[in-house]
């Protein structure tokens, strides 16, 4: 009787793991848990993007720009990031029709490249702050590029979105979610 229980145990620990995999393909990918949500933004101070033309004046991102009273987007892009080229033209729009502050954590690129991307695709960010190691954006939660999150003026962060914002997000979520918090 022992020797066919032992038999049964790889195809029940088989059976376990194919059900936890079936589980999760009922989830949304885009819906990863964020543990920053209703909390503070975290400490940080980036310093900006080399050679950008508002670099003289801009001291970079750190966490006192996002507590200012005004509600923000930060948007965590690479210039190595096709998906990053994809919503940036939304994040232009948003920046452009809504008034809406747009702030940009450079992730783990090179200042050349990211300038020549920003000067081909046009420069919606107020801020940049170049995250050259990629440690600010461990301190966010930022599971990969590109990411966006909506910041209160309290520096709460309520809002994480992670890849590309498409059309649909930005006027079934975001956009309301601005509008709310702006109240």
């Amino acid at each position: 009787m022992a020797r066919r229980l032992l038999y049964l145990l790889p195809l029940v620990a088989f059976l376990g793991v194919a059900f936890y995999f079936y589980l999760g393909l009922g989830r949304d990918p885009q819906q990863l848990p964020s543990a920053l949500i209703g909390k503070p933004v975290p400490e940080f101070a980036l310093p900006p993007l080399p050679g950008r033309e508002t670099a003289a004046t801009d001291p970079g991102l750190r966490t006192a720009n996002l507590t200012a009273g005004e509600v923000v987007l930060v948007n965590v892009f690479a210039s190595w990031c096709i998906p990053c080229r994809a919503e940036h033209p939304l994040l232009t729009r948003i920046a452009e029709e809504t008034g809406t502050t747009v702030h940009a954590i450079n992730y783990k690129d090179k200042p050349e490249e990211a300038l020549a991307w920003l000067q081909r695709l046009g420069d919606p960010y107020a801020r940049i702050g170049a995250d050259r190691d990629g440690r600010v954006a461990i301190e966010w939660g930022v599971y990969g590029v590109p990411e966006t999150f909506v910041v209160d003026g309290a520096g709460i962060i309520r809002y994480r979105f992670a890849g590309p914002l498409h059309p649909g997000e930005v006027e079934d979520r975001l956009l309301p979610l601005l509008k709310e918090l702006r109240g």
